[in-house]
């Protein structure tokens, strides 16, 4: 006698072998169709479950460590992290510069792991990476864990296969950007609120306040639009009283509150005198940073300047966008964004659309666990996805790490879904060769905006997605149930191919180096870091600084952290950077400039001669009003006395003794 469980022995033998294989790792069809059966709290893991999880994770690893000794410095942030390690102070504020003049241009809980890192295995471009690989294959471990507790071990093994696959994933875990920790730790989140909603634990829900609290150090405001989420998870589904279900979600809202703050707490306590200035802000406030400089200036039309925020550099605003990068929904489909993140949109479509059907259909109870799971992806997915839409992400698709994860999860719970509605046959049989179809084109489109990009990986996943289809609609139409495996092989080999193909195009150092912005494909070509060395003409330099520079506790004064990234990162020389990030940053002040030189705490500064010229014109910035001032007060030193050949540069002698008196000198109002 037949159960719904269990199908005849006589089919199941004479299935193809790889598809027998397959079948075993899937669960059995129920009655009910689509919906998956609810995984038991504690069952027996099957005998398959950790030798695949540890092959996907081997993947990852190669995806994420391949090359790693060829890691390059990123400018800005290398530079961050090198004078992080001189000093608790530097560490904890997350100075720019070893003289813990000027932070970084966000909140340093992303490079505390690098900083760490370099001071266990030394200040060494891949020591620098070696931190986001682990955290991004710790990405797919988590990923699994949540996926398989919601919708079963195939799922979970899908979802943790889909997200290594991912172009996006694979760049995080290769770069220094501070979107690895930062999904890791919304992962995290997720599986607090997870657990603590089955049993209704209030303590588990504040432990995810935690996570997001951390998750905030590294991209700050971005961390709480998975609160909804996690919230409406934990309001819809737990089993407990309502008024108990929202002091939980207020508690922990607290929790995460509180966590968020901390840092921003204690620089705002901190004398300014105690602690580096911090960048972005015109009036040296942590909420200037966080609120007006890394938040209102993502989105036009909102004042960041009320909130005490330089305006950004609109040609950083608005550098390598691509094509239909413009803030809108569809930003999310272009190829820019598309071809990093959103291979699976269709299957992930499916898992969301089907799985509520489903959910719908058999009329699940409110605490059902699968309704919960459905709950949290979707929220998750969908407001990412607008935030994203409607914030500007400046062509950085390593921002789409947290939406890979939502398409992963959603997709894996909707391809074991739909395998499972195909075997059981009728109406909803067509929907696994229908979704593979639509989603083989997706991929088939997207690749045409790169036609010399491995165009053998197209015809391929075509010939696959042919055999795919075959197979899928012969078992709908004939109803033989142990053809549905197999197409079903084929179809996610087809679908995969071209995103598995442009991950794997991240072991060439021609379509991506360890240490950059995460950028996967034929759109990455930067090999090597200009910033990362001297060169001849700055070591002389550097070497007639040194020599020279008296009892001054700075080097020389430059402007931009352009100017100073190659001084600290390979000499940790305490170089003054005038102007931040942007150039546009008051400090210091024309009046606290002219301090340091009058203390003898600055005696040399190093100007571009373009800049220079541009300031004597028209001094927009304030770091304009410091070049002009240094041009119209300060002695220009011959390049012969410190051996350069270098024409674009001028350095200039400052103090007492060397006033100009030539035809540019240009006397500037004196402030403080």
């Amino acid at each position: 006698m037949l159960t719904p469980h269990s199908e005849p022995t006589r089919e199941r033998a004479t299935e193809p072998a790889p598809a027998r294989a397959i079948s075993a790792m899937l669960p059995r069809p129920r009655a009910g169709g689509w919906a998956p059966p609810v995984p038991r709290t504690g069952s027996p893991r099957p005998a398959y479950e950790l030798p695949v999880l540890l092959g996907i994770v081997a993947v990852a690893a190669v995806l994420t460590l391949w090359g790693l000794d060829d890691s390059s410095f990123h400018g800005f942030y290398a530079a961050g992290v090198r004078s992080m390690t001189d000093s608790p102070v530097a560490f904890f504020y997350g100075s720019f510069d070893p003289g813990n003049t000027i932070t970084i241009d966000k909140l340093p809980g992303y490079l505390w792991p690098q900083a760490l890192s370099a001071l266990v295995f030394g200040f060494r471009p891949w020591a620098l990476v070696l931190p986001q690989a682990i955290e991004a294959m710790a990405c797919v471990v988590v990923l699994h864990g949540l996926v398989r507790r919601w919708a079963g071990v195939p799922a979970g093994l899908l979802a943790a296969g889909f997200l290594t696959l991912t172009p996006v994933f694979v760049g995080l875990g290769r770069s220094v950007t501070e979107d690895s920790p930062f999904t890791l730790l919304l992962l995290l989140a997720a599986a607090a609120t997870q657990r603590a909603t089955e049993r209704g634990r209030g303590r588990r829900l504040c432990l995810a306040g935690v996570w997001v609290g951390l998750a905030f150090q590294c991209k700050m405001l971005e961390a709480w639009a998975v609160l909804p989420a996690l919230a409406v998870t934990y309001l819809v589904a737990a089993p407990t009283t309502l008024r108990r279900r929202l002091l939980d979600v207020a508690l922990a809202g607290a929790v995460a509150f509180g966590v968020s703050l901390s840092w921003m707490a204690v620089a705002t306590l901190t004398p300014a005198s105690d602690r580096p200035y911090l960048d972005g802000t015109t009036d040296n406030s942590a909420y200037g940073l966080v609120v007006g400089y890394n938040f209102l200036t993502r989105f036009h039309g909102l004042d960041a300047a009320a909130a005490g925020s330089v305006a950004p550099n609109e040609s950083l605003r608005t550098a390598g966008t691509g094509p239909g990068m413009g803030d809108s929904v569809w930003k999310m489909f272009s190829p820019g964004i598309a071809t990093q993140t959103g291979w699976l949109y269709p299957l992930a479509a499916l898992g969301l659309a089907g799985g509520a059907w489903a959910l719908w259909r058999r009329r699940a109870g409110r605490t059902d666990r699968v309704l919960a799971g459905h709950v949290l992806w979707g929220s998750w997915l969908v407001t990412f996805f607008l935030v994203f839409s409607f914030g500007s992400v400046t062509g950085h698709t390593y921002y789409m790490g947290v939406v890979a994860v939502a398409l992963a999860a959603l997709g894996g719970a909707g391809t074991v879904g739909a395998w499972r509605a195909c075997r059981k046959g009728g109406r909803r049989a067509w929907a696994l060769p229908g979704v593979i179809a639509v989603n083989l084109a997706w991929c088939v489109t997207l690749t045409l905006w790169y036609p010399r990009f491995f165009p053998w990986s197209v015809p391929t996943a075509a010939a696959l997605g042919l055999v795919a289809l075959v197979a899928l609609v012969l078992a709908c139409v004939r109803r033989q149930p142990r053809l549905v495996t197999a197409g079903l092989a084929a179809g996610l080999a087809a679908v995969l191919l071209v995103p598995a193909v442009w991950s794997a195009s991240a072991l060439s150092l021609r379509y991506n180096q360890p240490g950059s912005l995460g950028r996967v494909g034929p759109t990455n070509h930067r090999v090597g870091n200009p910033l990362a060395t001297l060169g001849p003409t700055r070591e002389r330099l550097l070497a007639y600084l040194t020599a020279h520079r008296g009892g001054a506790e700075y080097l020389a004064a430059v402007p931009g952290w352009w100017e100073a990234a190659p001084y600290i990162i390979s000499a940790d020389a305490h170089v003054l950077p005038v102007g931040g990030f942007t150039g546009r940053v008051p400090h210091p002040t024309s009046g606290g400039f002219r301090e340091l030189i009058d203390t003898g705490r600055l005696r040399y500064v190093v100007l571009k001669r373009a800049e220079a010229h541009r300031s004597l014109r028209h001094a927009v910035t304030p770091t304009d009003v410091i070049m002009r001032w240094t041009v119209g007060h300060c002695t220009a030193v011959p390049p012969a006395a410190y051996g350069s050949g270098d024409r674009t540069e001028t350095l200039y002698e400052c103090g007492p003794g060397h006033e100009a008196n030539g035809p540019h000198h240009v006397r500037v109002p004196y402030h403080r």
